[in-house]
């Protein structure tokens, strides 16, 4: 989980681009909860030995429909310091290979981002511990790293692939314990998110950062875009951001004053990016957007709340965001809200996962279709621990429409404790 939250009462706050900011009334449109079967496969129990466990992160798809992904702990044999996977679709089944596992220390440890495809076609990500510094339980601060498979072709069941640490982050102004997916520019160069580091005091630590990795020849130099401080701007993102069409980075805080939280925009302006907030959790709303925001077409902003779980949209009109729809997600209370981005198909219909509450307390998948400016609400699955248990990361779509996703815990493997965890599919 991601740290201690409260809850706090607190006006609704909109910010204008510029500066300005008002108070608005929000409307809050609510929907019905129904219920659909479907079909649901375990495609990966995880055993906590070499294939890893405890998978906290979403799944990357490729065109070919393989799946990768990462596991936070228990991987190289079980010495606990995550790893890299991939799940190959052959025929009607599924071929499970490790590609890489960490070794701790200056390689990295437990991998809390997902893996990204690059504009090389070399997979990114980040780990939240090992390299410099003390930083969380003096774990280290983390690293961002690139993976590429071996130059010469594979000839036996298991091909690992080679690693590149990129950064390794050392806890002070750049940041340290990097969170969430990272985006690339039109140039490769990598953004992403740190949560802890730079200044103010949350959690213990910094208040955490937005960073970018700037491509020259074989080497990366890291600059921090901002910097936050844990007053207005509530602090320690832990979800990455997202560009728009325009070079506009947005991302959320999970929030240290209240844990109430933010969305934010950074634009660019010459040698640097101006910040402005312009939403602040709280109350009726939820609190704690742990999970990022997703882009629409037309530029609407969609994400969702941990505690007091809800989704929502935010749209941009006048020279301000409004929040156009909302729904309470009812996931049992606590933070069992969403802990990752929701995934939109093409009929805008939205998908995503509570990290517990659902039928058996253990984590649901669910589907948003949007219906006369509110959404419905549909069930997909309720976790019972032997399917996987706490899905904490994004899910994916294929052409087919068919949704993947991993639980963090759960399943068949019992070498982790609460279970090891699983890769699903959920098909129409």
């Amino acid at each position: 989980m991601s740290g201690e939250r409260r809850s706090k009462i607190i006006q609704y706050r909109w910010r204008i681009r510029g500066t300005l900011e008002t108070t608005l009334v929000l409307v809050l449109f609510l929907a019905p909860k129904f219920a659909q079967a479907q079909s649901y496969k375990v495609l990966h129990n995880f055993t906590g030995g070499e294939d890893g466990g405890n998978p906290y992160t979403g799944l990357t798809i490729d065109k070919a429909g393989n799946l990768y992904g990462t596991t936070a702990a228990d991987a190289n044999g079980g010495s606990g310091f995550g790893g890299v996977y991939k799940m190959k679709h052959v025929g009607a089944g599924w071929v499970f290979s490790p590609l890489y596992s960490f070794a701790g220390g200056s390689d990295g440890a437990a991998p809390f981002s997902p893996v990204e495809f690059g504009p090389d076609g070399s997979l990114y990500g980040a780990t939240n511990q090992g390299a410099e510094g003390g930083c969380y339980l003096g774990k280290g601060c983390g690293t961002v790293f690139k993976l590429q498979p071996a130059a010469s072709a594979c000839k036996s069941a298991i091909c690992p692939w080679s690693e590149t640490v990129l950064y390794r982050f050392t806890g002070g102004s750049d940041g340290g314990n990097p969170n969430g997916p990272l985006v690339f520019d039109q140039s490769g160069n990598v953004y992403g998110t740190a949560r802890r580091g730079g200044q103010g005091v949350c959690d213990g630590n910094g208040c955490g950062t937005v960073y970018k990795l700037t491509h020259s020849g074989n080497s990366w130099m890291q600059s921090v875009l901002y910097t936050f401080t844990g007053g207005n701007d509530e602090g320690l993102p832990d979800s990455g951001v997202i560009f728009d069409p325009s070079g506009n980075l947005y991302g959320t805080t999970q929030g240290c004053v209240g844990d109430t939280g933010t969305a934010f925009e950074l634009t660019p302006a010459g040698s640097s990016w101006n910040y402005s907030t312009i939403f602040t959790f709280g109350g009726s709303v939820g609190d704690c957007p742990v999970a990022g925001l997703i882009l629409d077409p037309l530029g609407n902003l969609y994400g969702a709340t941990a505690l007091s779980a809800a989704a929502f949209e935010l749209t941009f009109s006048g020279g301000i965001w409004t929040l156009n729809r909302f729904l309470a997600l009812g996931s049992g209370g606590g933070d069992c809200g969403p802990q990752a981005a929701l995934v939109m198909d093409s009929q805008a219909n939205l998908y995503g996962t509570t990290y517990c509450g659902g039928a058996n307390g253990l984590g649901s998948v669910f589907k948003l279709t949007p219906s006369n400016g509110a959404w419905t609400y549909t069930d997909l699955h309720d976790f019972a621990g032997s399917d996987g248990a706490n899905p904490y990361g994004s899910l994916v779509l294929d052409g087919s429409g068919n949704l993947y996703g991993t639980a963090s815990m759960g399943g068949t493997g019992m070498a982790c404790n609460g279970g090891c965890g699983v890769v699903f599919e959920i098909t129409p």
